[in-house]
């Protein structure tokens, strides 16, 4: 219609009229199609369940050129080149495959792990970060993903730390690697990223320890003391003598948000850096997909999901896009029941293949384990049999089938 506009819920104010939801009214709580939205709590109930409504201009309580400016243009496409200004641009081809590269993953894996547990205990006891050993430790990290990612995401997927700030770092750093090999960014950028994932949530070692495990919501003030994290992790960095620019700018801009509605700052669009934008998208993916004290780790595919619904809102649409071609849609370590009813977790190919990757079966169809699990290959199982094609049936959440990644062996 005419009198509306499709408004954003993080712009909504106190006094539009909203007539229409991005979804079915039976689907949310609110009883009749159509209200004035009269307090914050209306608004805040609002962003749990739609991502944008319908404003009616005539019935809102607002000027008509102040509801206009609230309606967002469709931002021009840009290319990688435009996002990453004087920085050389060049594709990456896969130079092993995950056999060959599965070993050299697990050792690099093995190493970075032991230095971040060093490394971390050492800043958390008062010390700073040891720069040069850290530049070291992710290094063959960096070499395996560049020649294949499959190896190092699975071998990351069965690594449990048993604290969440270390598992959180360790996978920020990877995903961030995946990211910046996606868009073709050279090898010092990739060590950037490995590194800013890595210390993203350093800034938590000082935080209020009982804040991180609290399994309540958190009151304004403990808010406001878990979000200076990001304060103390810059001063950290600082005090340490790291002068990356793009990894403070990790440290200092990863919970900002495209649409200005992040920390500490509210910077939107441009005004956040491009490693501070792929920090944001890789420390929520890798945050919903994990366990945490307060919320239960979500399915790849569903973290996948939000970020593309959040494209161009929370995270830059462009790099969104590349991040879903950097881990496919069912991500390696993503558990998935298949047509057969058998269950097992995907582990390579899933780039490339995104619907028919291999897929290590660990469960039969009568979801029995087996006493040795086989790898099938969907593409290959798919032109041998024609007649009775094997696909993914659906995707599992985490810990589906009580099958515990860690005690899973190659």
């Amino acid at each position: 219609m005419l009198h509306t506009l499709k408004i954003y819920t993080v712009d909504l104010e106190v006094g539009m009229y909203v007539s229409g939801l991005d979804r079915p009214w039976l689907e949310t709580p609110f009883a009749t199609q159509g209200f004035r939205i009269e307090s914050r709590d209306q608004i805040d109930r609002l962003r749990q369940y739609c991502d944008y409504v319908l404003v009616d201009k005539i019935k809102s309580h607002q000027d008509a050129q102040a509801l206009q400016r609230k309606v967002r243009n469709e931002r021009r496409r840009v290319p990688v080149s435009g996002i990453f200004k004087g920085r050389e641009i060049k594709p990456y081809a896969d130079a092993a495959d995950w056999r060959e590269e599965h070993p050299r993953a697990k050792v690099a894996l093995n190493s970075l792990v032991r230095d971040i547990d060093d490394i971390f205990d050492h800043v958390s006891d008062g010390g700073k970060i040891n720069v040069m050993r850290l530049k070291r430790s992710v290094d063959p990290i960096i070499d395996s993903i560049s020649r294949n990612p499959d190896a190092c995401l699975w071998v990351a997927r069965l690594k449990q730390h048993d604290q969440y700030t270390y598992q959180h770092s360790l996978g920020a750093s990877i995903w961030a690697v995946s990211l910046g090999r996606q868009l073709g960014l050279p090898k010092r950028d990739l060590r950037s990223l490995a590194v800013g994932g890595l210390l993203m949530d350093v800034g938590k070692l000082r935080v209020d320890p009982e804040l991180l495990r609290a399994e309540r919501p958190l009151d304004e003030p403990e808010r406001e003391h878990l979000r200076s994290h990001v304060t103390f992790g810059v001063e950290i960095l600082l005090d340490s003598g790291v002068i990356n620019k793009d990894v403070i700018d990790m440290v200092a801009h990863h919970h900002e948000r495209f649409d200005g509605s992040g920390y500490p700052n509210g910077l939107s669009g441009e005004e956040i850096p491009p490693m501070a934008r792929i920090a944001a998208i890789v420390d929520t993916y890798d945050a919903m997909t994990s366990n945490r004290s307060h919320a239960p780790a979500d399915s790849p595919s569903n973290a996948l999901r939000l970020l593309y619904k959040n494209r161009d809102i929370h995270f830059q649409a462009e790099l969104v896009e590349a991040f879903i071609q950097a881990v496919g849609i069912y991500p390696a370590g993503t558990l998935v029941e298949l047509s057969s009813g058998e269950v097992g977790v995907v582990v390579a190919e899933y780039r490339t293949r995104r619907l028919r990757p291999k897929v290590l079966v660990l469960l039969d169809g009568a979801k029995r384990r087996l006493r040795e699990p086989r790898i099938v290959d969907l593409m290959a199982e798919s032109a041998a049999n024609a007649s009775v094609q094997l696909d993914i049936a659906r995707s599992l959440e985490p810990g589906a089938y009580d099958i515990d990644l860690s005690t899973v062996q190659m």
